[in-house]
Protein backbone atom coordinates (compact mmCIF):
# COMPACT_ATOMS: atom_id res chain seq x y z
CA UNK A 1 0.00 0.00 0.00
CA UNK A 2 2.65 2.18 -0.48
CA UNK A 3 0.30 4.38 -3.25
CA UNK A 4 -2.19 4.50 0.30
CA UNK A 5 0.90 5.94 2.45
CA UNK A 6 1.49 8.83 -0.23
CA UNK A 7 -1.86 10.11 0.31
CA UNK A 8 -1.70 9.74 4.02
CA UNK A 9 1.60 11.43 3.68
CA UNK A 10 0.38 14.81 1.49
CA UNK A 11 -2.93 14.93 3.72
CA UNK A 12 -1.88 16.23 7.17
CA UNK A 13 -4.48 18.71 7.21
CA UNK A 14 -7.55 19.46 8.93
CA UNK A 15 -9.12 21.14 6.31
CA UNK A 16 -12.86 20.15 6.37
CA UNK A 17 -14.00 18.07 3.48
CA UNK A 18 -16.88 16.24 1.74
CA UNK A 19 -16.18 12.51 1.90
CA UNK A 20 -17.60 10.01 -0.55
CA UNK A 21 -17.36 6.31 0.06
CA UNK A 22 -17.51 3.88 -2.59
CA UNK A 23 -16.59 6.48 -5.20
CA UNK A 24 -15.33 4.02 -7.73
CA UNK A 25 -18.68 2.53 -7.94
CA UNK A 26 -21.21 3.22 -10.78
CA UNK A 27 -23.39 5.92 -8.42
CA UNK A 28 -20.14 7.35 -6.78
CA UNK A 29 -18.03 8.28 -9.77
CA UNK A 30 -21.04 9.98 -10.93
CA UNK A 31 -21.60 11.72 -7.51
CA UNK A 32 -18.47 13.05 -7.86
CA UNK A 33 -18.48 13.97 -11.43
CA UNK A 34 -21.53 15.92 -10.50
CA UNK A 35 -20.28 17.05 -7.24
CA UNK A 36 -17.53 18.87 -9.13
CA UNK A 37 -19.70 21.33 -10.69
CA UNK A 38 -20.66 22.36 -8.07
CA UNK A 39 -17.85 22.38 -5.21
CA UNK A 40 -13.43 22.74 -5.89
CA UNK A 41 -11.61 19.16 -6.02
CA UNK A 42 -9.99 20.71 -3.06
CA UNK A 43 -13.19 20.30 -1.09
CA UNK A 44 -13.86 17.04 -1.84
CA UNK A 45 -12.38 13.42 -0.66
CA UNK A 46 -12.86 9.89 -1.52
CA UNK A 47 -12.90 6.75 0.75
CA UNK A 48 -12.43 3.81 -1.16
CA UNK A 49 -11.04 0.34 -0.72
CA UNK A 50 -8.68 -0.16 -3.52
CA UNK A 51 -6.91 3.50 -3.38
CA UNK A 52 -5.18 2.63 -7.14
CA UNK A 53 -8.12 2.39 -9.02
CA UNK A 54 -9.04 5.83 -7.36
CA UNK A 55 -5.98 7.65 -9.36
CA UNK A 56 -7.81 9.47 -11.46
CA UNK A 57 -9.36 11.19 -8.37
CA UNK A 58 -6.04 12.27 -7.49
CA UNK A 59 -5.49 13.75 -10.49
CA UNK A 60 -8.29 15.58 -10.50
CA UNK A 61 -7.42 17.17 -7.28
CA UNK A 62 -9.24 14.97 -4.86
CA UNK A 63 -8.06 13.38 -1.19
CA UNK A 64 -7.76 9.84 -2.00
CA UNK A 65 -8.25 8.26 1.39
CA UNK A 66 -8.09 4.44 2.05
CA UNK A 67 -11.20 3.53 3.96
CA UNK A 68 -12.64 -0.66 3.88
CA UNK A 69 -16.38 -1.17 5.91
CA UNK A 70 -14.48 -4.21 7.63
CA UNK A 71 -11.84 -2.33 8.88
CA UNK A 72 -13.27 -0.11 10.89
CA UNK A 73 -10.04 1.68 12.52
CA UNK A 74 -9.43 2.52 8.44
CA UNK A 75 -12.42 4.06 8.36
CA UNK A 76 -12.63 6.24 11.20
CA UNK A 77 -9.51 7.61 10.07
CA UNK A 78 -10.72 8.59 6.61
CA UNK A 79 -13.47 10.40 7.82
CA UNK A 80 -11.81 12.61 10.03
CA UNK A 81 -12.27 16.27 9.28
CA UNK A 82 -15.43 15.31 7.10
CA UNK A 83 -18.33 18.47 7.18
CA UNK A 84 -20.37 16.22 5.13
CA UNK A 85 -19.93 11.88 4.76
CA UNK A 86 -21.87 10.20 1.91
CA UNK A 87 -22.14 6.40 2.87
CA UNK A 88 -23.45 4.86 -0.03
CA UNK A 89 -24.45 1.13 0.79
CA UNK A 90 -22.34 -1.70 0.27
CA UNK A 91 -22.84 -4.12 -2.94
CA UNK A 92 -22.22 -6.93 -0.13
CA UNK A 93 -25.36 -9.68 -0.70
CA UNK A 94 -25.38 -11.26 2.51
CA UNK A 95 -27.94 -9.04 4.66
CA UNK A 96 -26.14 -9.66 7.97
CA UNK A 97 -22.94 -8.97 6.94
CA UNK A 98 -24.14 -6.14 4.86
CA UNK A 99 -26.01 -4.37 7.77
CA UNK A 100 -22.94 -4.84 9.85
CA UNK A 101 -20.44 -2.88 7.23
CA UNK A 102 -22.98 0.17 7.75
CA UNK A 103 -22.38 0.28 11.33
CA UNK A 104 -19.16 0.19 11.09
CA UNK A 105 -19.28 2.95 9.04
CA UNK A 106 -21.84 4.85 10.90
CA UNK A 107 -19.55 4.43 14.47
CA UNK A 108 -16.61 5.32 12.77
CA UNK A 109 -18.03 8.47 11.48
CA UNK A 110 -19.69 9.18 15.00
CA UNK A 111 -15.66 8.67 16.64
CA UNK A 112 -14.53 11.06 13.62
CA UNK A 113 -16.82 13.62 14.62
CA UNK A 114 -18.32 13.59 11.17
CA UNK A 115 -21.02 16.44 10.97
CA UNK A 116 -23.35 15.31 8.58
CA UNK A 117 -24.38 11.91 7.54
CA UNK A 118 -26.61 11.25 4.27
CA UNK A 119 -26.90 7.48 3.39
CA UNK A 120 -28.05 5.97 -0.32
CA UNK A 121 -30.82 3.85 0.94
CA UNK A 122 -34.28 2.27 -0.90
CA UNK A 123 -37.06 4.01 -2.11
CA UNK A 124 -40.11 3.88 0.07
CA UNK A 125 -39.41 1.20 2.97
CA UNK A 126 -41.77 1.99 5.10
CA UNK A 127 -44.30 1.36 2.27
CA UNK A 128 -43.20 -2.57 2.22
CA UNK A 129 -40.90 -2.42 -1.30
CA UNK A 130 -39.31 -5.02 -1.72
CA UNK A 131 -38.63 -6.67 1.92
CA UNK A 132 -35.37 -8.44 0.57
CA UNK A 133 -33.69 -5.26 0.08
CA UNK A 134 -35.85 -2.41 2.13
CA UNK A 135 -35.29 -4.30 5.68
CA UNK A 136 -31.00 -3.95 5.28
CA UNK A 137 -31.85 -0.30 4.04
CA UNK A 138 -34.48 0.71 7.17
CA UNK A 139 -31.74 -1.56 9.73
CA UNK A 140 -29.09 0.90 8.28
CA UNK A 141 -31.61 4.48 8.79
CA UNK A 142 -32.10 3.34 12.15
CA UNK A 143 -28.58 2.78 13.00
CA UNK A 144 -27.77 6.44 12.16
CA UNK A 145 -31.02 8.04 13.48
CA UNK A 146 -29.84 6.77 16.95
CA UNK A 147 -26.67 7.88 16.31
CA UNK A 148 -26.74 11.28 16.85
CA UNK A 149 -25.69 12.34 13.46
CA UNK A 150 -27.52 14.74 11.09
CA UNK A 151 -28.53 13.08 8.84
CA UNK A 152 -30.13 13.11 5.14
CA UNK A 153 -31.16 9.85 4.23
CA UNK A 154 -31.40 9.38 0.49
CA UNK A 155 -34.16 6.41 -0.87
CA UNK A 156 -32.73 5.50 -4.59
CA UNK A 157 -35.18 3.94 -6.33
CA UNK A 158 -34.50 1.16 -8.82
CA UNK A 159 -31.68 1.88 -10.73
CA UNK A 160 -33.23 2.40 -14.27
CA UNK A 161 -30.19 1.00 -15.92
CA UNK A 162 -31.33 -2.49 -14.84
CA UNK A 163 -34.10 -2.80 -17.00
CA UNK A 164 -32.73 -0.20 -19.56
CA UNK A 165 -30.01 -3.31 -21.06
CA UNK A 166 -28.88 -5.30 -24.37
CA UNK A 167 -31.71 -7.98 -22.98
CA UNK A 168 -34.38 -5.57 -24.55
CA UNK A 169 -33.36 -6.55 -28.16
CA UNK A 170 -34.19 -10.15 -27.06
CA UNK A 171 -37.76 -9.20 -26.62
CA UNK A 172 -38.01 -7.14 -29.64
CA UNK A 173 -37.01 -9.93 -31.61
CA UNK A 174 -38.81 -12.68 -30.26
CA UNK A 175 -41.73 -10.20 -29.84
CA UNK A 176 -43.07 -11.06 -26.30
CA UNK A 177 -41.59 -9.81 -22.60
CA UNK A 178 -42.80 -13.03 -20.45
CA UNK A 179 -43.68 -11.59 -16.86
CA UNK A 180 -45.70 -12.79 -13.41
CA UNK A 181 -45.40 -9.02 -12.51
CA UNK A 182 -48.97 -9.03 -14.28
CA UNK A 183 -50.13 -4.82 -14.09
CA UNK A 184 -48.24 -4.12 -11.46
CA UNK A 185 -46.21 -0.80 -11.88
CA UNK A 186 -42.30 -0.39 -10.91
CA UNK A 187 -40.84 3.28 -10.19
CA UNK A 188 -36.94 3.61 -11.91
CA UNK A 189 -34.78 6.30 -11.94
CA UNK A 190 -30.97 6.85 -13.46
CA UNK A 191 -28.03 6.72 -11.67
CA UNK A 192 -27.22 10.06 -13.01
CA UNK A 193 -30.28 11.62 -11.45
CA UNK A 194 -29.49 10.03 -8.15
CA UNK A 195 -26.10 11.27 -7.99
CA UNK A 196 -27.35 14.58 -9.19
CA UNK A 197 -29.53 14.69 -6.05
CA UNK A 198 -26.66 13.18 -3.82
CA UNK A 199 -24.19 15.80 -4.99
CA UNK A 200 -27.15 18.82 -4.40
CA UNK A 201 -27.49 17.84 -1.00
CA UNK A 202 -23.91 17.23 -0.41
CA UNK A 203 -22.76 21.00 -2.00
CA UNK A 204 -26.26 22.94 -0.32
CA UNK A 205 -27.22 23.43 3.79
CA UNK A 206 -30.49 22.81 5.28
CA UNK A 207 -30.82 19.38 4.39
CA UNK A 208 -30.17 18.17 7.98
CA UNK A 209 -32.91 15.57 9.60
CA UNK A 210 -34.88 14.68 6.00
CA UNK A 211 -35.69 12.07 4.21
CA UNK A 212 -35.92 11.94 0.41
CA UNK A 213 -38.01 9.68 -1.76
CA UNK A 214 -35.71 9.60 -4.41
CA UNK A 215 -38.32 8.27 -7.20
CA UNK A 216 -40.05 9.31 -10.26
CA UNK A 217 -43.32 11.21 -10.76
CA UNK A 218 -44.32 8.25 -12.79
CA UNK A 219 -44.44 4.48 -12.78
CA UNK A 220 -44.53 2.17 -15.06
CA UNK A 221 -45.54 -1.63 -16.27
CA UNK A 222 -44.24 -4.24 -18.09
CA UNK A 223 -47.38 -3.34 -20.66
CA UNK A 224 -45.58 0.09 -20.90
CA UNK A 225 -42.56 -1.04 -21.69
CA UNK A 226 -44.01 -3.36 -24.45
CA UNK A 227 -45.45 -0.42 -25.92
CA UNK A 228 -42.32 1.39 -25.78
CA UNK A 229 -40.04 -1.27 -27.65
CA UNK A 230 -42.90 -1.99 -30.04
CA UNK A 231 -42.37 2.63 -30.57
CA UNK A 232 -38.86 1.78 -30.89
CA UNK A 233 -38.39 -1.02 -33.17
CA UNK A 234 -40.96 -0.50 -35.17
CA UNK A 235 -42.21 -4.37 -34.49
CA UNK A 236 -44.77 -5.42 -32.07
CA UNK A 237 -43.75 -6.39 -28.83
CA UNK A 238 -46.47 -7.88 -26.13
CA UNK A 239 -46.24 -8.73 -22.53
CA UNK A 240 -47.19 -12.03 -21.84
CA UNK A 241 -48.57 -12.73 -18.38
CA UNK A 242 -48.01 -16.11 -17.23
CA UNK A 243 -47.66 -18.04 -13.64
CA UNK A 244 -44.38 -17.24 -11.24
CA UNK A 245 -43.60 -20.98 -11.14
CA UNK A 246 -43.65 -20.97 -15.22
CA UNK A 247 -41.90 -17.45 -15.15
CA UNK A 248 -38.86 -19.14 -13.21
CA UNK A 249 -38.43 -22.11 -15.65
CA UNK A 250 -38.61 -20.43 -18.70
CA UNK A 251 -35.63 -18.35 -17.07
CA UNK A 252 -33.64 -21.23 -16.18
CA UNK A 253 -34.53 -22.88 -19.56
CA UNK A 254 -33.06 -19.18 -20.89
CA UNK A 255 -29.79 -19.95 -18.78
CA UNK A 256 -30.40 -18.46 -15.70
CA UNK A 257 -28.86 -19.47 -12.51
CA UNK A 258 -31.50 -20.31 -10.42
CA UNK A 259 -30.57 -17.84 -7.35
CA UNK A 260 -31.16 -14.79 -9.90
CA UNK A 261 -34.71 -16.17 -11.24
CA UNK A 262 -35.30 -16.46 -7.78
CA UNK A 263 -34.82 -12.95 -7.07
CA UNK A 264 -36.52 -12.30 -10.38
CA UNK A 265 -39.56 -13.78 -9.28
CA UNK A 266 -39.79 -12.14 -6.00
CA UNK A 267 -39.04 -8.72 -7.47
CA UNK A 268 -42.29 -9.64 -10.02
CA UNK A 269 -44.39 -10.56 -6.53
CA UNK A 270 -43.32 -7.52 -5.11
CA UNK A 271 -44.66 -5.50 -8.25
CA UNK A 272 -47.97 -7.81 -8.76
CA UNK A 273 -48.96 -6.58 -5.59
CA UNK A 274 -48.53 -3.00 -5.82
CA UNK A 275 -45.55 -2.39 -3.45
CA UNK A 276 -43.51 -0.98 -6.05
CA UNK A 277 -45.26 1.52 -7.61
CA UNK A 278 -45.07 4.61 -5.40
CA UNK A 279 -44.52 8.05 -7.08
CA UNK A 280 -42.88 10.92 -5.42
CA UNK A 281 -41.60 14.20 -6.16
CA UNK A 282 -39.05 14.57 -4.32
CA UNK A 283 -35.67 13.68 -6.86
CA UNK A 284 -37.36 16.49 -9.42
CA UNK A 285 -37.21 19.35 -6.82
CA UNK A 286 -33.69 18.14 -5.83
CA UNK A 287 -32.23 18.06 -9.39
CA UNK A 288 -34.60 20.48 -10.85
CA UNK A 289 -35.72 18.85 -13.56
CA UNK A 290 -37.80 15.78 -14.16
CA UNK A 291 -36.08 12.79 -13.91
CA UNK A 292 -35.23 11.09 -17.06
CA UNK A 293 -38.06 8.62 -18.10
CA UNK A 294 -37.83 4.59 -19.04
CA UNK A 295 -38.69 6.36 -22.54
CA UNK A 296 -36.11 8.69 -22.99
CA UNK A 297 -33.56 5.83 -21.72
CA UNK A 298 -34.89 3.13 -24.01
CA UNK A 299 -34.54 5.65 -27.02
CA UNK A 300 -31.09 6.37 -25.94
CA UNK A 301 -30.00 3.00 -25.46
CA UNK A 302 -30.91 1.92 -29.55
CA UNK A 303 -30.17 5.61 -30.82
CA UNK A 304 -26.03 5.29 -29.11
Amino acid sequence: MKFQKNIYKRRGSSVSKIVITGATGELGQLVVQNLLTKVSASEIAVSVRNVEKASAFAEQGIEVRYGDYEDPASLEKSFSGASKLLLISTPENEPVARIRMHVNAIEAAKKAGVKHIAYTGFAFVDKGAFPSLGNVHLATEYTIRVSGIPFTILRNAFYQEVFVNPALQSFIDSGSIVTSAGEGRINTVTRNDLALAAATVLAEDGHENRVYELASAVAWNYDDLAEILSDVSGKTVTHQYVTDSEAFNGMVIAGLPEGLARFQIALYQSIASGNEGNTSGDLEKLIGRKPTSIRESITQFFNK
